[in-house]
């Protein structure tokens, strides 16, 4: 029997359109934790085929960009990228190595809004654009206030359209260190998903529920096959003991939280799901170790993304 696409209801139609456009395009502009300066945590993130980006997270910024030019992610100049693709930055937490790229070249920029926690953005002013550590580029804080960047706070339970895009957020919080706190974001457009981590401890260790709390809420999304990708960190590998995580995963305990997120979702539904590993932090065979634990770990046949800086890759 062939069904002549005329014949389908508008609403079918729709919907069928939404599922064939959805997924995000994802340039890393940083990948590492840790020190390495040149290369720290920032994921330029924007429907396919947009050039409205968000910034999730923004430890390197100019030298990420400059990558991705050269590997010709982008036909314009990097200032271009800087000034006119980038519409916002969403900061999951204060630590220098998810911000220092933003506020650095904040002189350089244009008028953008900064979405995060309200623990964030008053880290933000007190300690970043105050006029000690940096010039207010902002629209609040220390005397004068420059008014370039404007400060979007963001609480649970609400979501929230990112100026200048077509991307929704809404926030989680997480515990890093207890009682220091970090952010995941559940970026939508549409009917397509996707859920960033800032950096994050388990919940077994951090005595906290933040974790089991975002895989129940987001269990009903991978379910129905509209999560296009989680972005989780791992920071050391297996032999890093508990008590000097510091609020970040293992191996061990990146699978052990995923696999709650099966017990939400259902272990079949996590198969072929993208997760992309973020924030591993370098010195010696760090980065080999982890992969190789990984691999050793994924019972649950995830499709594990290792981002490179400047290259662009797309979730679906």
């Amino acid at each position: 029997m062939r069904i002549l696409i005329s014949s389908l209801p508008a609403f079918i139609l729709s919907i069928s359109f939404c599922i064939a456009q959805g997924g995000f395009r994802v340039v890393p502009l940083g990948v590492k934790g840790g020190g390495e300066d040149g290369n720290l945590s920032a994921y330029m993130v924007a429907p396919v085929k947009s050039n409205a980006f968000v910034c999730l997270d923004a430890g390197t910024v100019t030298n990420g960009i400059a990558k991705a030019v050269a590997n010709k992610v982008f036909q314009v100049p990097a200032d271009v990228v800087l000034r006119q693709y980038i519409k916002a930055y969403l900061i999951s937490h204060p630590h220098l190595d998810h911000l220092s790229g933003m506020v650095i070249n904040s002189v350089e920029d244009t008028a953008k809004n900064i979405y995060g926690t309200e623990y964030c953005i008053e880290t933000l002013k007190k300690h970043y654009f105050n006029w000690q550590s940096w010039p207010n580029l902002a629209n609040e804080g220390a005397s004068p206030a420059l008014k370039k960047y404007s400060y979007k706070m963001l609480g649970e339970d609400q979501e929230v359209n990112v100026e200048q895009t077509e991307i929704v957020v809404k926030i989680f919080r997480l515990s890093h260190s207890s009682p220091y706190e970090s952010t995941a974001f559940l970026i939508r457009k549409g009917e397509s998903y996707v859920l960033y981590f800032g950096d994050t401890g388990p919940d077994e260790v951090e005595k906290s529920d933040k974790m089991a709390t975002v895989w129940k809420a987001i269990a009903p999304l991978v379910k129905a096959k509209q999560l296009a990708g989680i972005f989780l960190e791992v920071s050391y590998p297996n032999n890093q003991q508990d008590r000097q995580l510091y609020g970040h995963l293992t191996p061990k305990w990146f699978m052990k939280e995923l696999n709650v997120l099966a017990e939400n979702a259902g272990a079949e539904s996590l198969r072929g799901l993208n997760v992309v590993v973020t924030h591993m932090k370098s010195g010696g065979d760090n980065v080999q170790k982890i992969k190789a634990e990984l691999a050793a770990e994924n019972t649950l046949r995830l499709n594990l993304i290792f981002p490179e800086q400047g290259k662009a890759f797309e979730l679906k």
